[in-house]
């Protein structure tokens, strides 16, 4: 199964359904609910949308212009959507109707509540917001953040031990992404260790300037000990992974979002230094292999054109 970079954060159903409420509107409004929120429409001639119908047609310039895998460009256009059900709704009729009901659950099916006003809100928020499609691979990463949103505010354990794997998976696409494989496999603190050493994350390694201050390095101490807490929690018994005798008790949604919040830290920590043109790895030679009193032996190979 291939896994995309980038997941779509409202489907093409639910995108579908709002189109189809243009149809008994003016373009006028079709065009300014859009614009109220700052979208701007396509070029007629990059418009992938083919309609006979002028308002569905409208519709389609701005929502061809919106990324769907991008948080803040959603967050902006479920707006309009508000904004559509209020223009297109009938303040005097009782009830829920078909058309209002149809939408309620293909947005329920996303992964938003509409509620009695026409608001819509989040009902699993996307845990790291960010494009991976620079990346060569970013299938496991993305594998994990799914295995979050699902189990989030319904399966704190099993939140706990994606989290423990989020890491593990950004620390090997980030070694991966510089030409490093593992020769054997490491734990989490050695994969860690072995990460920010080659990013010159670590103490040792730090040049001068912000990233060899002080208050940095203290920061960049805590960050190791967040990488390495989260595993330990994990292989404590308070994340799925391993089969238990009996499970965890006292175990809550707010452990769970500690922890998921905790590996986001540090994840959103090595992929920002990984892909900034002026980070401190890209200035220097790459770091040396690690001694046999140290992490497992690394060998670099040239990353992948």
């Amino acid at each position: 199964m291939t896994v995309t970079a980038r997941r779509e954060l409202v489907s093409p159903g639910t995108r579908n359904a709002f189109r189809s409420l243009a149809t008994d509107l003016t373009i006028r409004i079709v065009a300014g609910l859009w614009e109220d929120h700052g979208f701007a429409p396509v070029a007629p001639e990059d418009l992938k949308y083919s309609d006979p119908g002028q308002r569905r047609t409208e519709f389609m310039r701005y929502a061809e212009g919106v990324d769907w895998a991008d948080e803040r460009h959603v967050r902006r256009a479920l707006l309009v959507f508000e904004d559509y059900i209020r223009e297109y709704r009938d303040p005097a009729a009782e009830g829920t109707p078909k058309w209002l009901e149809d939408i309620k659950v293909r947005l329920d099916r996303d992964g938003y509540h509409l509620n009695d006003k026409g608001q819509i809100s989040w009902i699993h928020p996307p845990v790291l917001i960010r494009d991976l499609s620079g990346l060569n691979d970013p299938s496991g990463i993305v594998v994990e953040l799914e295995r979050i949103r699902r189990d989030l505010t319904t399966d704190p354990q099993g939140a706990i031990g994606a989290a423990k794997q989020l890491i593990e998976a950004t620390a090997k696409t980030a070694l991966r992404e510089l030409g490093v494989s593992v020769v054997k496999k490491p734990d989490v603190p050695i994969l860690v260790a072995m990460v920010h050493k080659e990013l010159r994350l670590d103490a040792a390694s730090a040049p001068e300037g912000p990233d060899g201050s002080k208050a940095i390095k203290r920061i960049l101490s805590g960050a190791v000990n967040i990488a390495v807490g989260v595993a330990e929690l994990r292989n404590q018994g308070f994340g799925s992974g391993h089969g238990q005798a009996s499970a965890p008790s006292g175990l809550g949604v707010r452990h769970a979002r500690l922890t998921v919040n905790a590996a986001v830290t540090w994840c959103e920590l090595i992929l920002d230094t990984l892909t900034d043109p002026s980070a401190p790895w890209r200035r220097v030679g790459p770091a040396a292999g690690a001694t046999s009193d140290g992490p497992p032996q690394t060998s670099r190979r040239p990353p992948t054109p």
